[in-house]
């Protein structure tokens, strides 16, 4: 039943469709996300307005992860049906995945060069994280050479992202516990409404992200065929 669904052409055809509605609501979101963060939630007593670089570190962090784990199921899909859709997803995941991990690697610099004196500590947290940066960068380059090997990283890969959860809980590091877990949150909801709606953004980013690589792939790989 996958086959009629993951056609090329389908896709062409409903992500053009689509493609619009997803970039309506992350222009709203993102301009819901700004106000919010900037005008509405208050300072911080502590860290005071370095603090606000929280409402783009958290959320990227989140998507670095989640797409990673998107990438994951992907792989294991095109092992198992030999779908080239499920290649090209891998594929642009690795890239867009690689952009958030480098941008919470850089925010998370900024906040704590306040906090820590340094832009950079080689805490457990931010070095798990700095190797899911180069296991993405390692799943391009093993793209190039075989869609399989590069399914079976992945796959490997995956053990790294429950390090990244609980190495704050694991090891006696400089960062933060997460303030935000299945249990509740220790943040005040004039904070946790902006991060969630920056979150949000990023999500529907990430989908125009994946449509539009998708979409360039199989266009160039069309006119590659046309013109042999």
């Amino acid at each position: 039943m996958y086959v009629p669904l993951l056609r090329p052409f389908l896709f062409m055809c409903c992500s053009f469709r689509y493609a619009r509605i997803l970039i309506g609501f992350c222009r709203f979101l993102t301009a819901i996300a700004i106000y919010l963060s900037i005008w509405v939630a208050p300072s911080d007593f502590q860290q005071g307005e370095n603090y606000r670089i929280i409402y783009v570190h958290v959320p990227a962090a989140w998507m670095s992860s989640l797409i990673y784990i998107a990438m994951a199921i992907s792989s294991v899909l095109f092992s198992l049906t030999k779908h080239p859709l499920f290649q090209l997803f891998s594929k642009t995941g690795a890239k867009i995945g690689a952009s958030f991990t480098l941008f919470t690697l850089v925010t998370g610099g900024f906040w704590g060069k306040p906090m820590w004196g340094t832009f950079r500590v080689w805490d457990a947290r931010l070095t798990s994280v700095l190797i899911l940066f180069f296991i993405y960068l390692g799943a391009l380059r093993f793209q190039e050479f075989s869609a399989d090997v590069a399914s079976i990283s992945i796959c490997i890969g995956l053990i790294n992202i429950p390090i990244i959860k609980f190495s704050v809980n694991w090891w006696n590091t400089l960062h933060q516990p997460s303030s935000i877990s299945q249990f509740g949150t220790s943040i005040h909801i004039s904070m946790l409404i902006p991060i969630f709606s920056i979150f949000a953004s990023f999500f529907f980013l990430t989908g125009i992200l994946f449509i539009s690589e998708t979409r360039q792939i199989i266009l160039s790989f069309h006119f590659q065929r046309k013109s042999q």
